[in-house]
C-alpha cells in the first residue's frame, strides 16, 4: 500500500531518531522491575508481576553511573533514560533515583521518559515535576487501561503534566477485535488536545505483528492521529499531510529518514515504522548497544536492544560491557519502536 507522507521506505539507507543521528547523545531503556499495581486480563505474563522485584536503590545508582562511564569513554556526553516496567511508580524510591539522575552536573544535556498507566495521584505528579525541573526535556508515554483507570480523570491528569511542559502521549495497543472501540477512546482524547499513538499489536515474543486487522484499520494506523503542538496549525487533519510534505518546521518529528539520493524526510512517531512494514533491518548496521542500550528484569540484563537476539552484553550485578562502535543487526525484524528509531544505516551488500 502506497503511503500518504511520500516516503520511499524501499530507498531509505539511513535513518533514526533526530536527537541521536550524528550526535552525542546516549540512550537507556530500562525496565526497573516487572511489578505492576494493576492486573490486566489482556497483558503477556512476561510482561507484569504480582509481586515486587525491585533492587536496592544503590544498585541502580551504581548502574546509572557505570553506563554514563562506558558512554563517556566512547565520546557521549548528554543523556536519555527512559524507564518502564511493569509500572515503573510502584517503586517507592523512583523519585529518589530520578532525582540522582537529575544532579549529574557534568552532562550538558539530560532528558527523561517513563511509560507510566498514571495510576499515582495529583500529588504524586506534582513531585514527580519538581523532582525532574533541572532536566533540559521530559516526557511521558501513558497506557491507558480501561478496566482500571477512569478516562476523565486519565485525561486531567495528562493535561496538568502538559501545562508543566512535559511532553506526555497516550500510547494505545490496537487489538484488532476491540479496534473502533479503542479508536473511538483515543479520537476523544485527541479532542482533548491530548497526543496518542496508534501501536500495531505484536506477538508476545514481540518478533511481529499480528494479523487481523481489516484494510481500513492498516489505513488508520498508517495515518495515526497528527501530534499537537503549540502551533495550532499543525492539529487539524486537512492540513496534516501538506504540512508533512512541506517540512514546515522538520525538527518537531521524532525521525529523520534518508534515501540513497540523499533526501530527507521526516516522520513524528517511530510506531508508524510498523504499520508502513519497514522493520526489517537485518545486515543493517545498528547504533543499538553503542549509541543504546537496554536494561531489562528479571535478570538484570544489559542488552543492545529488546528485539535483538544476540547475547547480552552482561548484566548490571556481573559487569557487560557497550559495544565502541555500531555493529551489524542479526535479528530478522524489528517490532520494537524503542529499537527501531535507534540509527541504522545500510550496508553495501544488503
Amino acid at each position: 500500500m502506497e503511503n500518504n507522507f511520500n516516503i520511499p521506505f524501499n530507498n531509505i539507507v539511513h535513518f533514526g531518531q533526530q536527537t541521536m543521528l550524528d550526535s552525542k547523545l546516549f540512550s537507556v531503556s530500562w525496565i526497573l522491575s516487572r511489578f505492576c499495581n494493576y492486573d490486566c486480563s489482556y497483558c503477556w505474563p512476561y510482561a507484569h508481576s504480582k509481586k515486587p522485584d525491585h533492587r536496592p536503590l544503590e544498585q541502580y545508582k551504581n548502574t546509572i553511573d557505570e553506563i554514563k562511564r562506558q558512554a563517556r569513554k566512547n565520546g557521549f556526553t548528554d543523556f536519555h533514560f527512559s524507564f518502564s516496567g511493569g509500572e515503573p511508580t510502584a517503586y517507592k524510591k523512583f523519585l529518589e533515583l530520578i532525582e540522582y539522575y537529575s544532579g549529574d552536573n557534568e552532562a550538558e544535556y539530560q532528558s527523561i521518559h517513563m511509560t507510566t498507566n498514571l495510576s499515582p495521584g495529583i500529588k504524586w505528579w506534582s513531585r514527580w515535576i519538581d523532582a525532574t525541573r533541572k532536566l533540559s526535556r521530559r516526557s511521558i508515554t501513558a497506557s491507558f487501561h480501561h478496566e482500571f483507570a477512569n478516562e476523565q480523570e486519565f485525561g486531567d491528569k495528562i493535561l496538568m503534566l502538559t501545562n508543566h511542559d512535559v511532553f506526555v502521549t497516550i500510547n494505545q495497543v490496537m487489538v484488532p477485535d476491540l479496534f473502533d472501540e479503542l479508536y473511538a477512546r483515543c479520537k476523544r482524547f485527541w479532542d482533548r488536545g491530548i497526543n496518542v499513538t496508534l501501536k500495531p499489536m505484536s506477538d508476545p515474543s514481540a518478533s511481529f505483528i499480528v494479523d487481523g486487522y481489516t484494510d481500513k484499520q492498516k489505513e488508520l494506523l498508517q495515518q495515526g492521529f497528527p501530534q499537537q503542538f503549540p502551533n495550532k496549525q499543525y492539529n487539524n487533519y486537512d492540513s496534516f499531510e501538506s504540512n508533512w510534505a512541506d517540512g514546515i518546521d522538520n525538527k518537531i518529528y521524532q525521525l529523520k529518514l534518508i534515501d540513497k539520493e540523499k533526501k530527507e524526510y521526516f516522520l513524528d512517531q517511530a510506531e508508524r515504522l510498523n504499520a508502513f512494514g519497514f522493520n526489517k533491518f537485518k545486515g543493517w548496521k545498528c547504533n543499538a548497544g553503542f549509541q543504546s542500550c537496554i536494561v531489562r528484569e528479571p535478570g538484570g540484563e544489559v542488552k543492545r536492544s529488546y528485539s535483538c537476539h544476540d547475547q547480552p552484553l552482561g548484566t548490571i550485578e556481573d559487569g557487560f560491557d557497550l559495544f565502541n562502535m555500531p555493529m551489524p543487526c542479526l535479528t530478522p525484524s524489528c517490532v520494537s519502536s524503542a529499537d527501531s528509531k535507534i540509527p541504522k544505516r545500510k550496508m553495501a551488500n544488503v
